[in-house]
C-alpha cells in the first residue's frame, strides 16, 4: 500500500465479522454486522499543539484496536476496503495477550 495518511489520522483494516450465527445459520454479507475492531495499517505523524510542537499518535501500525460504530469513513485503496480515521475516533487498544486467553 502506498497511502501516507497526514497529521493524526489513521488507516484500518476491519477484522472479519462472524459469518454463521450462534444457533449455526449462515449470514449473508449484506445482513452481517460490521464489526468495531481492526488492525492499524498506518499511521500519520501526529499533531500539532498549540506551541506547533509535534505530538506522535499512542497507536502504531499492526495494533488491533477498538472504534466507534460509525466512526471514521470508508476508503478503497488497491481493491482493499479499510477505514481512515483521527485517533480520537479510537476508543483503545486490545492486548494481544489478552486475546491470547479468550481463544485457549
Amino acid at each position: 500500500m502506498k497511502f501516507r495518511p497526514l497529521h493524526d489520522r489513521v488507516v484500518i483494516r476491519r477484522a472479519e465479522g462472524d459469518t454463521k450465527s450462534k444457533g449455526g445459520i449462515i449470514i449473508p454479507d449484506n445482513a452481517k454486522e460490521k464489526p468495531q475492531e481492526g488492525e492499524v495499517i498506518a499511521v500519520g505523524p501526529g499533531a500539532r499543539d498549540e506551541k506547533g510542537a509535534l505530538v506522535p499518535l499512542d497507536v502504531k501500525a499492526g495494533d488491533l484496536v477498538l472504534f466507534g460504530k460509525w466512526s471514521g469513513t470508508e476508503i478503497r485503496i488497491d481493491g482493499e476496503d479499510l477505514l481512515i480515521m483521527k485517533e480520537a475516533d479510537i476508543m483503545g487498544v486490545i492486548e494481544r495477550a489478552v486475546e491470547a486467553k479468550k481463544a485457549a
